[in-house]
């Protein structure tokens, strides 16, 4: 299954601290004010990136996730992949090699997605039979 709604990729810059954090979000605060916004950033050029940054990826998620929408991340290098693991921050995202691969997966049914939430259905299922008796 495939939509017709863009999806926006933003190649972050070298360097993100709170200058550039603040910046960021003001740019793309009409994106994340449009209907199931989607959104990919490229970490292809960062070098470095600070609390900062990862209180702006946080802030984007939550604001696209309010509708709808989804946030995702592409090109991480070891060193950034070592910091969103760090924060724990690295498990609210999906994670892509590249741009590409990420854009993609807005546009294609993921079988993931279904076993992730799988488990849940099974747990609503059990409680609402036990609350049957």
């Amino acid at each position: 299954m495939t939509t017709g709604k863009p999806v926006v990729v933003k190649r972050l810059p070298e360097t993100v601290s709170v200058q550039q954090a603040r910046a960021l979000f003001r740019e793309l605060e009409p994106v994340l004010a449009t209907d199931r916004p989607r959104l990919v950033f490229d970490f292809t050029g960062v070098r470095s990136f600070d609390s900062a940054g990862v209180e702006l990826l946080l802030r984007c998620m939550e604001e696209a996730m309010k509708r709808n929408g989804d946030l995702k991340l592409a090109a991480l290098s070891p060193q950034m992949a070592v910091i969103l693991e760090m924060t724990r921050v690295d498990r609210l995202f999906e994670i892509f090699d590249n741009c590409t691969a990420a854009v993609e997966s807005f546009h294609h049914f993921s079988p993931a997605a279904m076993q992730s939430s799988a488990p849940s259905f099974k747990v609503a299922a059990i409680h609402q039979a036990e609350g049957d008796d």
